[in-house]
């Protein structure tokens, strides 16, 4: 065996510096394997978000009874269901926001240059000389058919790029849309035979980990799965809150577009924490187009409403219900953000979470045992 040794070392060496030379090639093949299971890694995401409300309807009376007629095919039902729910959501929200959002870029269309042109005689009136100011302001006075004509001529004169373009952009959306569909497929299925999958997974730890190795894996993912479930519960249930309460205080002061700002910032609201400021952005922008000063009092009650949201209403909801105090919420959400953007902001609060508990628990473990002398 002894002998066997330096081949071994000489065929690490050899492998090595293989991997050093064609280092590209190597890299290049990685990414390209990874790339090509992206769809299936977004479908996991996809079937693990999905069986939340998937097992709440398997809960349903109907579908839990043993005795029930439907209780043999309670998976597909729920499956179905939980699809039609998320669709129906989306629809409403398009339904909600889409048409206003096109109303208010007409009002804007409309209004803002005889808007600008009233501003900028008031500031010449009073003597006011602001030259980049005025300058900022003529350049949002755009002369709409002038700009309509010269995109019309630029689109004529250069068909074979514009056409070359539009393959480009239909071959990309294209590609986005068939991993979407694969990415659904996957999820689907990952649905239908969950506790085949569950079973299989079980077997294959069991069979080729230490046994105490697994006790401690399935203690970590099984605080991992409890925290992040209730994280995506609580984060929905914090955003319905806020696009309630943004949508009937818009009300109240008789705001414009109240119902669609409301909905659009309840849906921004699932980013924790700063999501809602999103909403609030376009919301001001659209109603800037029909009232200045109402815009203004829009930013000044939306200001208001996050401060609840990020002090009281979020910690409290989200944070408790996941075991995190609120302070490390908004650390979460602050480091989260900066490392990772949306995506990061998004999983920073669950992944902070369990490890949280993983650790409280063990702190708790080894302070409870006496120190051996």
């Amino acid at each position: 065996m002894q002998n066997k040794k330096p081949w071994l070392y000489l065929a690490a060496v050899a492998v090595v510096l293989l991997a050093l030379k064609y280092s590209d090639t190597l890299f290049g093949g990685i990414r390209l394997f990874f790339s090509l299971l992206v769809p299936l890694f977004i479908g996991c995401g996809v079937a693990y978000v999905l069986n939340i409300l998937v097992a709440r309807l398997e809960k349903l009376p109907p579908l839990h009874n043993p005795q029930s007629k439907v209780y043999p095919f309670r998976r597909g039902i729920s499956i179905t269901g939980a699809l039609l729910i998320i669709l129906l959501v989306l629809a409403l929200l398009v339904v909600i926001i889409i048409p206003q959002i096109v109303d208010a870029f007409r009002v804007m269309l409309i209004n803002v240059p005889p808007a600008v042109n009233e501003f900028l005689a008031w500031l010449n009136s009073l003597n006011i000389d602001l030259p980049q100011l005025e300058t900022w302001l003529r350049s949002l006075n755009v002369n709409w058919p002038e700009l309509l004509q010269k995109a019309t001529t630029y689109l004529t004169s250069g068909v074979g790029d514009v056409f070359n373009s539009a393959i480009g952009f239909v071959s990309s959306v294209g590609g986005v849309v068939m991993q979407v569909i694969i990415s659904v497929i996957f999820a689907l299925y990952i649905l239908a035979g969950k506790e085949r999958l569950g079973r299989q997974f079980h077997a294959l730890a069991d069979t080729y980990l230490p046994a105490g190795v697994c006790n401690r894996l399935w203690y970590v993912l099984g605080v991992a799965h409890d925290t992040f479930t209730k994280f995506f519960v609580g984060q929905f249930t914090e955003a319905t809150i806020i696009g309630v309460l943004c949508t009937l205080g818009m009300m109240l002061f008789r705001l414009p577009y109240a119902t669609m700002i409301g909905t659009l910032v309840g849906a921004t609201a699932l980013l924790p924490v700063v999501g809602a400021y999103l909403g609030a952005a376009v919301g001001a922008f659209m109603i800037l187009t029909v009232n200045p000063l109402q815009a203004l009092g829009f930013l000044i009650f939306i200001a208001i409403l996050q401060q609840l949201e990020g002090n009281l209403i979020y910690p409290r909801v989200v944070g408790t219900s996941i075991g995190l105090p609120g302070i490390w919420v908004l650390t979460a959400v602050t480091l989260g953000g900066g490392i990772g953007g949306i995506a990061g902001m998004l999983l920073a609060v669950p992944v902070t979470a369990t490890i949280y508990r993983l650790i409280r628990a063990d702190v708790r473990q080894r302070r409870a045992v006496p120190a051996k002398t």
